[in-house]
């Protein structure tokens, strides 16, 4: 392998290598946000209604 060839070895590698931390970067930044719009759309839920106290309390396991 000639010099010339080992310096575009070299390049290619960290050309590689910057491609991949880019898309780490884009990868993080899109779980991000995806976190965000999810905690909004829990956050936009209605609150349940309570009910009465006599409700859920037993099982009709006969049915």
């Amino acid at each position: 392998m000639d010099v010339s060839g080992i310096a575009s070895l070299s390049s290619s590698m960290a050309e590689t290598g910057i491609k991949q931390e880019v898309g780490y970067a884009v990868l993080k930044k899109a779980q991000q946000m995806q976190g965000q719009v999810a905690a909004q759309l829990i956050d936009a839920l209605p609150t349940p209604q309570r009910l009465p106290s006599n409700l859920g309390n037993t099982i009709n396991t006969t049915a």
